[in-house]
């Protein structure tokens, strides 16, 4: 029974780490559990036999990845009739199949915010829905062919560059038709899923769980030129709850969004240096709507003096309600920071006129 336990830890052991170590996951296997890789080798070729794992190359060149237990992919017509409940209920669910209930909820919301997005703003006539599902995880892929959604944001916002669009849907509580939606669907799906991810056009904005930082990435093969995809994946057997989620940025009071994190570095442009107003400004943007502010400065070795004030003296004095919370700040930043606190402001000096 012993070794038949151990033998089952280690074939989990491989399934949870060969995603990130397609090439070296026997040795890893191996020093883990202190084992030699010829032991490691029977499990592979057992998940192989079982259809858990799929091996490409020979010898030393050989790699794995974790193989689709099921694949589904379906096309729909952008219409008014095309209601994401009923798709849920009819199609996702089924190909979803047996997973715990708290995942369930996590990809019923996902799914649901995220095709209610495609339906009301991507101006699109089509999009298609792809599920491929593992022992381990599922990812999810819902593509339309409708204008881009980052160009959309930057027409809304009048924004310099797409990629300032990615700064703004990072805080969330952002709509272009506030009337029929809150801004929130994006920023709670970024943080519910292991990794989530949104590209259109040139531009990809992703978040991964467990880090506060979003990226930006460039993308130069045009993989994204006709609308928006978005993908989510998650494991089939982790434990987070969309509860556990919402509970992270609101309040006990009134239960309303209220918390956002920032990352600070998207402000940035190409190999700016973050110095100016008009950047903080930028940074400023729409964070009255929220009380509590984490200001991620993850990749930002240094900030101007202009850049601190406006954040931290003039934005925080306009604004005392709102609690401005700095977070992975180098020494200069933190430096710049506390210069801007501490300064006092210039006072005007009046004139007497002396009449002669």
């Amino acid at each position: 029974m012993r070794i038949r336990a151990r033998g089952e830890d280690v074939r989990c052991f491989i399934l949870e780490h060969v995603e990130k170590s397609p090439k070296d996951i026997a040795k890893k296997a191996a020093d883990h559990f202190t084992i030699t890789r010829q032991a490691v080798n029977k499990h592979l070729q057992r998940l192989v036999k079982e259809g858990s794992l799929k091996e490409d190359g020979k010898t030393r060149k050989r790699t794995y990845k974790l193989a689709p237990v099921s694949e589904w992919r379906k096309t729909y017509d952008i219409t008014p009739e095309l209601e994401e409940h009923i798709l849920w209920e009819k199609d996702i669910a089924p190909v979803l199949g047996e997973l715990p209930e708290n995942v369930m909820d996590i990809w019923h919301y996902g799914f649901t915010e995220m095709l209610n997005n495609a339906k009301d703003h991507s101006g699109g006539t089509q999009l298609i829905v792809q599920i491929s599902k593992t022992a381990v995880n599922t990812i999810m892929w819902i593509v339309d062919n409708g204008v881009g959604i980052f160009k959309k944001i930057q027409q809304a916002l009048s924004l310099p560059d797409p990629r300032y669009a990615v700064l703004e849907l990072s805080k969330g509580k952002l709509t272009t038709d506030p009337s029929r939606h809150t801004g929130e669907g994006i920023f709670f799906s970024s943080r519910m899923f292991d990794s989530f991810g949104i590209g259109a056009g040139e531009v990809f904005f992703g978040h991964a769980f467990g880090k506060d930082e979003d990226w930006i990435l460039s993308n130069d093969d045009s993989t994204f030129a006709m609308g928006t995809t978005v993908s989510m994946r998650v494991s089939n057997h982790t434990a987070r709850t969309v509860k556990k989620i919402f509970d992270q940025y609101t309040s006990e009071e009134d239960f309303g969004f209220n918390k956002t994190v920032v990352p600070i570095d998207l402000a940035r442009y190409g190999s700016d240096k973050l110095i100016s107003r008009s950047q903080a400004k930028r940074v400023l943007a729409r964070l009255e709507l929220f009380r509590v502010v984490v200001l991620d400065f993850a990749e930002v070795p240094s900030i101007g003096q202009a850049f601190a004030d406006e954040i931290f003296r003039v934005f925080a004095n306009e604004h005392p309600a709102i609690s401005l919370i700095p977070i992975h700040t180098s020494s200069e930043v933190k430096r710049m920071i506390e210069r801007a606190k501490s300064t006092i402001p210039a006072t005007s000096i009046g004139f007497t006129q002396v009449n002669p």
